[in-house]
């Protein structure tokens, strides 16, 4: 099988230890401790260590988050509101240059630095209605299809901020990184 890598960067790495999304939205987020860190370390089979998933069986598949910068300056381009903070999305890995929705069902590798973390990709970050309270009015419609991918673990590392290699087993265009993904609707 063939290996494509792709010049990425890892703009944020975000790690909270509780949940802040959750009742109703129009209550507003819970005041809960998150940090955008330089690095992480990723353990195999349960996720970011210090994050609320990390370790939760219910979350196993799911316990790091991969999102395209570029879909969310996209969105605030198609709604017209200016930036939006990438950290309200409350996606682990932030990524410029990579196309995501190809890569679910598949394992890749982010290498970062002397480090390289494998990934399961599982499936996709479906948005929820916080990100209309959190981001602006209209980006839970306008992230779906484009809200990231949910990973598992397979292999210990630690990821780094700055200039990264995605490694995928499939062809990716980092030029989609910010477009929809729309899966056709069965009759």
């Amino acid at each position: 099988m063939t290996a494509h890598e792709y010049p990425v960067e890892v703009l944020h790495l975000l790690v909270s230890p509780e949940h802040a999304y959750f009742g109703r939205p129009r209550d507003g987020a819970a005041a809960v401790p998150t940090s955008d860190r330089d690095t992480v370390e990723v353990v195999a089979g349960r996720g970011i260590v210090g994050d609320r998933f990390f370790g939760k069986a219910a979350h196993m598949d799911a316990a790091v988050t991969l999102f395209a910068a570029e879909a969310l300056e996209a969105i605030a381009e198609e709604l017209g509101t200016g930036l939006l903070d990438p950290l309200l999305t409350r996606r682990n890995v932030v990524l410029r240059g990579a196309e995501l929705a190809p890569l679910i069902g598949e394992e890749i590798v982010l290498r970062s630095g002397t480090d390289e973390v494998a990934l399961h990709v599982g499936r996709p970050a479906n948005p929820c209605a916080w990100m209309d309270r959190m981001l602006a009015p209209g980006v839970h419609a306008a992230m779906r299809g484009r809200g990231g991918v949910r990973c598992m673990p397979v292999s210990d590392g630690v990821l780094r901020r700055g200039p990264a290699v995605l490694v995928s087993p499939v062809e990716l265009d980092p030029a989609r990184a910010g477009l929809p993904v729309r899966r056709p609707r069965l009759p």
